[in-house]
């Protein structure tokens, strides 16, 4: 007889209810296990989270513990449209009038202009041989050239007569990055339009340029094309000049001051002006406190965040009787404790200056634990006694922003830091809660598929002994209604 189509209809026992029963009983336990992954789960969330608090405030402490932070020096202009300046720690402080009276600018030259760009300037009946243009720098006066004293600026290419259109030798000159030269091809309009344009790729005075051509003279025609429209020498032949190589001119403190760019560096010692424009501006140079100030506060405001973190994770509430998940953790204690006690020892003051503790530069603890600022105190400490507030954070291992620096590493160095244990132990305990889950997972199934098993056959065999009671009452009642006619 074939097996019933569905649990309990054999036998008419409410099967399925008793299944569902059986399979409850059976998985208690692994929603005790979910619990546990779900405790441990939210651990793992609430040390990601003090190790992104350590992580900025230790990245706040490692920029106080550089000891150029508190050397910063900065200038200012009066006309950044006219000069802006940058200070090495080197400099000096002074006010100091600027004016610029000329911007420097490379050369410009531009050849006679040719009827089309595209065809060969060079002789077709020239000999097969390249031209060679040479590019030498100086410095022009009048009719003399002085060479550069930088040999290696003179540059040569070569030109084949069958590429010697205006567009070839563009391409040629702008493909030679050494050459210190750009091309380009302009069109003025006129009869002959198409006129060559070379820029000097470095501006100032010395970046004059000096062209000749050579292997263009003898030609069969008698032409000598490329050196005349290219030869430019100022005791002869002379392309037109459309910008001229200039130094920037400028005064500073009314000593004259030139620059063969428009960055000028160390005409105030330590000091390095972009010139923008002709014009006059004054330049303070001047300790920078604002910066120190800054990374200060930027340590303070980090500091509180980690507070905030660790109180919102160890928080209890009375209510509902309950805690956070990391309340009387002893890894967010023992973090708490070191950094509280490595900011509340007293440094040592090898400058003189009389600070020794944070709060005498305007940091202190409040009752809550967090740190207060008083900006006034400060800044008032920053002007008056650099050296000082240095000290308090660099410079040594036990100034507070070395030592800050180091211990915050120490906890969450991937190695070997506490936090870091933590992480992985819990990271463990779920590998290893996963896997019983997965094991007493496929228990209960195996135990509530037997038990079908046995259902099912508990149903086939109660419907077959239900037939057979059908069938030999069926028998009994026509037995007794054959007796009873006769």
């Amino acid at each position: 007889m074939a097996a019933v189509s569905s649990l309990g209809i054999g036998s008419g026992l409410d099967l399925n209810t008793l299944l569902t029963g059986i399979k409850s009983a059976e998985q208690a336990p692994l929603s005790a296990l979910q619990a546990q992954q779900t405790s441990y789960t939210t651990k793992l969330t609430a040390y990601g989270q003090l190790n992104s608090a350590l992580s900025t405030l230790q990245t706040a402490a490692a920029a106080l513990a550089k000891t150029d932070m508190f050397q910063g020096v900065k200038a200012a202009s009066t006309s950044s449209d006219v000069l802006t300046a940058t200070a090495l720690s080197t400099a000096q402080a002074g006010s100091y009038a600027v004016n610029v009276t000329q911007m420097s600018q490379a050369q410009s030259l531009a050849a006679l202009g040719v009827a089309s760009a595209s065809t060969n300037i060079v002789s077709v009946a020239s000999p097969t041989t390249p031209t060679t243009v040479k590019f030498e720098f100086g410095t022009t006066s009048g009719t003399g050239f002085t060479l550069a004293s930088d040999a290696t600026r003179t540059k040569s290419i070569d030109i084949d007569p069958a590429k010697s259109s205006l567009t070839d030798i563009a391409k040629k000159i702008n493909e030679t990055d050494d050459l210190g030269v750009t091309a380009s091809i302009v069109n003025d309009g006129s009869a002959l339009p198409y006129r060559l344009v070379l820029t000097s790729k470095q501006p100032g005075e010395a970046s004059s340029m000096r062209i000749t051509v050579s292997g263009d003279t003898n030609h069969p025609d008698g032409d000598a094309d490329l050196s005349a429209l290219l030869t430019h020498n100022p005791a002869g032949q002379k392309l037109e000049q459309s910008a001229a190589a200039q130094n920037t001119l400028l005064t500073v403190n009314g000593i004259a001051i030139t620059s063969a760019t428009n960055s000028v560096i160390d005409a105030i010692p330590g000091v390095t002006m972009t010139v923008a424009k002709v014009g006059t501006s004054t330049l303070a140079v001047q300790k920078d406190t604002a910066s120190a100030g800054s990374a200060v506060a930027a340590f303070v405001n980090a500091y509180n965040s980690l507070q905030t973190v660790s109180a919102k994770l160890t928080a209890f509430d009375a209510t509902s009787k309950s805690g956070a998940v990391l309340l009387g953790d002893s890894t967010l204690r023992n973090i708490q404790t070191g950094i509280r006690s490595a900011l509340t020892t007293a440094q040592a003051d090898p400058a003189g200056s009389g600070l020794t503790m944070l709060s005498q530069i305007g940091v202190t603890f409040q009752k809550d634990g967090k740190l207060t600022l008083d900006s006034t105190k400060l800044s008032a400490a920053l002007e008056s006694k650099m050296t000082g507030v240095a000290q308090l954070f660099s410079g040594t291992a036990s100034a507070y922003g070395t030592k800050l620096s180091a211990l915050i590493t120490s906890y969450t160095d991937t190695t070997g830091g506490v936090l870091t244990a933590a992480t992985k132990g819990i990271n463990k305990t779920l590998d290893l809660l996963g896997k019983q889950y997965t094991a007493m997972s496929d228990r209960v199934d195996a135990t509530v598929a037997r038990y079908k098993a046995q259902f099912s056959q508990l149903d086939v065999m109660m419907s077959r002994m239900n037939q057979t009671s059908t069938y030999l009452t069926q028998q009994f009642e026509a037995i007794n209604n054959s007796d009873s006619k006769k």
